[in-house]
C-alpha cells in the first residue's frame, strides 16, 4: 500500500504546471487565492481548480472557503520537504503572485478571477 501511495503522489507531481503551483505555495508561506495563482501564471482559473484538486487529493495542499474563493496551502509532508532543493518558483511567477496579492483587502482577495477584469 505505500508504494501505491507513493505513485499517486509522485503522479500528482508529475504535471509541470502542478509543479509550478505547489512551488508558488511553498514560497509564499500563506494561504493563496485560486484566480490568485491563475492570474500570476495566466491561465484560466478552472485549469488551476482541476490542478489543485490533484494536489489536494494526494494530499500536498488543503482548501479553505473564505466567501466566495477557495484558498490553498501545501500540507506539511515528508515528500515535499525531501523535493524542497528542486521546487524553487520561477521568479517571474512569484513576482507576478506577490504583486496580485497586493491587491487584498484585510487580507483577502477581492478582485476576483483575472484581476477584475
Amino acid at each position: 500500500m505505500v508504494q501505491k501511495a507513493l505513485a499517486m503522489r509522485l503522479k500528482a507531481l508529475g504535471s509541470p504546471m502542478r509543479v509550478r503551483i505547489m512551488t508558488l505555495l511553498l514560497a509564499v508561506g500563506k494561504p493563496v487565492c485560486v484566480c490568485e495563482i491563475a492570474d500570476a501564471l495566466s491561465l484560466p482559473e478552472y485549469k488551476v481548480s482541476r490542478h489543485l484538486s490533484a494536489l489536494k487529493a494526494v494530499g500536498f495542499v488543503k482548501g479553505e472557503h473564505k466567501g466566495p474563493w477557495v484558498y490553498y496551502e501545501p500540507v506539511p509532508s515528508d515528500l515535499i520537504e525531501a523535493l524542497r532543493p528542486f521546487l524553487s518558483p520561477h521568479p517571474d511567477d512569484l513576482a507576478r503572485l506577490k504583486e496580485r496579492m497586493k491587491k487584498r483587502k484585510g487580507g483577502v482577495c477581492v478582485i476576483g478571477p483575472r484581476g477584475g477584469r
